[in-house]
C-alpha cells in the first residue's frame, strides 16, 4: 500500500527542484545583464537551464553517467588552459567560463542532496561574479530575485528532509501548497528587503571609489575618435545603450538640441579623419574653467545644464551649442582646432559636469557678429579639400544652389533637396562600393545621417563654402519620472558645420526624419520607468556618501514638516465638515442608524456559528457516505470530547486519546469511546478511509447513551 505522504513528497520535490533552478537562473542572469558574458556562454547555460526545467517537469529523463560526466569535466579543464591563453587571455574572463561550465554539468546531473548543495554555492558564486562585475540597477532586481528563491529553497528543503526523515505523516494534505510557500517566500523577500533599505541609507559607503577600481565596462563609440569610417554612427545607432543624463535648468523651452562631441575635416572618400597635431591645453582651476576669451559676450540665448556621462573608451565631452563656463573634476582639458573638448583619457562611469552654454540660433534671426569673424587662410584651404570623387557629385551641388546668392542661401538650398530627395535608412549597402557618396546619391537614394552630413560637406567643400562634419547625439527623450533628459547610442548623429561669413561656422542637418522613429507607447513608458530606476540606483546607492545622505535627511525632515502641516489643516478641515454635516444629519437619523447597527451586529455574531454548524453538518454527512480524509476524524473526535463534556467528562490536555480511553470507567460509555478511539487512529494515522462510517454510528450511540 502506497504511504499516504506520496502525493505530498511529489509535491514539495517538484516546489524544491524549481526553486534551486530559479537561484541558479537569478545568479546566471545577474551575471548576463552585467552585458560581461559572451554569446557562446549564454547559449550554454540558457540551453542547460531550459533542459533542466524540462526534466524537473518530467517531460523526459536524462540521465549522464559519472564516466561521462568526469570525462567531459577533464576535457574542460585542458581547455580552461587554452581558453586563459588563446582565447580569452584574461583570467578573470576564463574563470567565469568554467563557472558556468560547472554550474550547466552540476544542475543537469544533480540526483544527492550533496549535489544540490554544490548547486546552490555555484549559485552564490554566480551572484558574487555579478557584484563584482555589475553596479547597474538590475542586479539589485536579481538580487532580490535570488533571495526569494533562496527562502523558497530553504523552506521547502526543510519540508522535504521532514518527509523524508519520518515514516508517518499526520498531516491533512497539502492544499494549495505551490501558492502558499510561494506566497511565504514572497513576504519574507519583502520583510528582508525592507528592513535592510533602512540600514543600507543610514551607513553611508564610499562605492565610488571602489567601484572606480573595479572592472568598467566602458562603450568605444567610433563617431567620436579621430578616424571615422562611413557606416559607424549608424552601428552605433542600432544600440538603445543610454549614453548621457541630463539636467536642464531653464525657465524657457530650449526645444530640440544638438549635442556636439567632434568635429572631423579631412575626408579621402570613404573615412574622415583629423590631423594629428596636438590641440589646445586649458588649466582647469579648483573644478571651474572659463573657455571664452575675456570681454567676448555675443549675443543669443544661454542656459545651464548638468550632464552625467556614462563610461566611455574616448575622452569626449558632449555640449549644447558654444559652452562658456565649465565646472568639472578634471586638472586640465584639450581643445583641439575644431572646437572638440576631451578629457585627455577615457570618460570615467558616471562622470559629471556642469556648463553654462550660448545655445545656436539659426543665422537668419540672429544678428551677424560684431567684429565677424575670420577664418584663416590655411584653415579655409584645409576645410576646402576634397579627394577624387564622382564629377556627378559637384554638378550636383550646383544644381542645388543654383539660383540662391550668397552662401548661407546656398547651402540652405543643398541642405533643403537632401532632406526632400533621398530617403532615410539604417540599412547598410549589402556590398562594399568604390564611392559611397556616389552610390548615396545615384543609385540607392537612401541612407542615414553620415551619408547624409558626409554628402552636404563634400557639395559645401565643391562650390568654394568651408565645411566639416560634425559628430554627437540629436536631442534624446525627457524623462518625466526622473526630469531628466535622456540621451541613448540610438540617438547618434553626424551634422554638417559651414563657414558663413559675418556668422563663422553655422550647423546645417540635410538628414530627414526617421519614419520608423517612435515605437511602441506601452514599451517607450516602461523604458522610461526603468532608466528612473537606473539613475535612482547609481546616485543614491552606487554613489552614496555623507553628502547624499545629508540630502536625504533634510529631505526626510522637510516632508515631515510639511506633511505636520497638512495633517494639522486636514484635521482641521475635517472638524469643520463634522460640525456642519455630519453632526446635524445624526442628531436626525441617530436612533436609525443605532438600531440598524445592533441589527447587522447581532447577524454577524449568528452567522459565524450558523456557517460553522453548517459546514459540520456537510462534512458529517460526507463521511457518512464513506467519503472521509484524514482531516475530517480531527472533527469527529472533537464532537466526541464535546458529547462526553456533556456527560461530565473532560479529556486532560496532556492525555493521548489512548489514554484518555483507558481512564474512562469500564461502562457501555466508556467501551464505546473506547472503540471510536481505535477507529479514530486507523483512520487519521493509517489512512483507511473505509473506517470513517463506523465513525458516525458509534458518534449516534454515544448520543443516545
Amino acid at each position: 500500500m502506497p504511504r499516504p505522504d506520496a502525493g505530498a513528497a511529489v509535491s514539495v520535490e517538484r516546489f524544491f527542484q524549481f526553486s534551486l533552478l530559479g537561484l541558479v537562473a537569478s545568479g546566471y542572469l545577474a551575471v548576463a545583464g552585467s552585458g560581461y558574458l559572451d554569446t557562446p556562454t549564454i547559449a550554454l547555460t540558457t540551453a542547460g537551464l531550459l533542459i533542466r526545467a524540462v526534466l524537473v517537469c518530467g517531460l523526459f529523463r536524462l540521465n549522464l553517467s559519472d564516466r561521462l560526466t568526469s570525462i567531459v569535466t577533464i576535457a574542460y579543464a585542458a581547455f580552461f588552459v587554452a581558453d586563459y591563453f588563446l582565447l580569452s587571455r584574461d583570467f578573470l574572463a576564463a574563470t567565469v567560463h568554467l563557472l558556468f561550465f560547472l554550474a550547466v554539468m552540476k544542475i543537469l546531473t544533480a540526483r544527492s542532496n550533496r549535489d544540490y548543495l554544490y548547486t546552490a554555492v555555484i549559485a552564490f558564486l554566480e551572484l558574487l561574479a555579478a557584484a563584482i562585475l555589475s553596479i547597474n540597477f538590475n542586479f539589485f532586481l536579481f538580487l532580490a530575485l535570488y533571495l526569494l528563491f533562496a527562502i523558497a529553497a530553504l523552506t521547502s528543503g526543510e519540508i522535504r528532509r521532514s518527509i523524508h526523515r519520518s515514516t508517518v505523516t499526520a498531516r491533512s494534505g497539502l492544499k494549495s501548497f505551490y501558492p502558499r510557500l510561494s506566497l511565504l517566500a514572497g513576504l519574507v523577500t519583502v520583510g528582508i528587503l525592507a528592513l535592510t533599505a533602512g540600514l543600507f541609507f543610514i551607513l553611508p559607503r564610499t562605492a565610488e571609489a571602489a567601484f572606480s577600481r573595479l572592472i568598467a565596462h566602458r562603450v568605444f563609440l567610433p563617431g567620436f575618435s579621430n578616424q571615422v569610417n562611413l557606416g559607424d554612427i549608424g552601428q552605433i545607432k542600432t544600440s538603445s545603450r543610454p549614453m548621457m543624463h541630463i539636467r536642464i535648468e531653464s525657465a524657457q523651452a530650449v526645444g530640440p538640441m544638438k549635442w556636439r562631441g567632434a568635429a572631423l575635416s579631412d575626408f579621402d572618400g570613404k573615412r574622415w579623419t583629423n590631423p594629428s597635431r596636438k590641440g589646445e591645453t586649458i588649466p582647469v582651476e579648483n573644478g571651474h574653467v572659463v573657455l571664452t576669451a575675456p570681454g567676448v559676450h555675443p549675443p543669443g540665448r544661454r542656459i545651464n545644464y548638468h550632464v552625467e556621462l556614462e563610461a566611455l573608451e574616448n575622452d569626449t565631452l558632449f555640449f549644447a551649442g558654444t559652452p562658456e563656463i565649465l565646472d568639472l573634476r578634471a586638472r586640465a582639458l584639450y581643445r583641439s582646432e575644431t572646437s572638440s573638448i576631451r578629457l585627455g583619457h577615457a570618460v570615467p562611469q558616471g562622470f559629471p559636469y556642469d556648463v553654462f552654454s550660448l545655445l545656436d540660433d539659426p543665422p537668419e534671426g540672429a544678428p551677424a557678429l560684431f567684429p565677424p569673424p575670420v577664418l584663416p587662410l590655411a584653415a579655409r584651404e584645409l576645410y576646402l579639400q576634397l579627394p577624387a570623387l564622382d564629377a556627378r557629385i559637384a554638378e550636383l551641388a550646383r544644381s542645388f544652389a543654383a539660383g540662391e546668392a550668397g552662401d548661407l542661401a546656398r547651402a540652405r538650398g543643398i541642405e533643403r533637396h537632401l532632406r526632400s530627395g533621398y530617403g532615410y535608412t539604417l540599412e547598410l549597402p549589402d556590398r562594399e562600393v568604390a564611392d559611397p557618396l556616389a552610390n548615396f546619391l545615384f543609385a540607392r537614394r537612401k541612407g542615414h545621417c553620415e551619408y547624409f552630413a558626409s554628402s552636404m560637406a563634400v557639395m559645401l567643400r565643391s562650390v568654394g563654402i568651408p565645411a566639416r562634419l560634425a559628430t554627437g547625439f540629436q536631442s534624446g527623450v525627457y524623462n518625466p519620472v526622473s526630469e531628466l533628459w535622456l540621451v541613448r547610442a540610438s540617438d547618434a548623429h553626424s551634422w554638417v558645420e559651414g563657414w558663413i561669413p559675418g556668422y563663422g561656422w553655422t550647423t546645417f542637418d540635410p538628414t530627414p526624419a526617421d519614419p520608423n522613429a517612435g515605437g511602441m507607447a506601452l514599451w517607450t513608458r516602461l523604458a522610461l520607468y526603468l532608466d528612473a530606476a537606473e539613475t535612482f540606483w547609481q546616485e543614491w546607492v552606487v554613489t552614496y556618501d555623507l553628502a547624499r545622505q545629508g540630502t536625504l535627511a533634510y529631505h526626510m525632515e522637510a516632508g515631515a514638516q510639511r506633511m505636520g502641516i497638512r495633517w494639522f489643516d486636514a484635521a482641521m478641515a475635517v472638524r469643520s465638515g463634522w460640525e456642519r454635516y455630519v453632526a446635524g444629519w445624526a442628531r436626525r437619523h441617530g436612533w436609525h442608524i443605532l438600531a440598524w447597527a445592533v441589527g447587522l451586529a447581532a447577524l454577524g455574531f449568528a452567522v459565524g456559528p450558523l456557517v460553522r454548524l453548517m459546514g459540520m453538518r456537510r462534512r458529517v454527512e460526507r463521511v457518512r457516505r464513506g467519503q472521509a480524509s484524514m482531516a475530517d476524524a480531527t472533527l469527529l473526535y472533537q464532537r466526541m470530547l464535546h458529547i462526553l463534556k456533556r456527560r461530565g467528562y473532560q479529556k486532560p490536555p496532556w492525555f493521548t486519546p489512548a489514554e484518555f480511553a483507558a481512564s474512562l470507567p469500564r461502562t457501555q460509555l466508556g467501551e464505546s469511546v473506547g472503540e471510536f478511539t481505535a477507529t479514530y487512529n486507523a483512520l487519521r494515522f493509517g489512512g483507511h478511509a473505509e473506517a470513517a462510517p463506523r465513525l458516525s454510528i458509534l458518534l449516534d450511540r454515544m448520543e443516545r447513551e
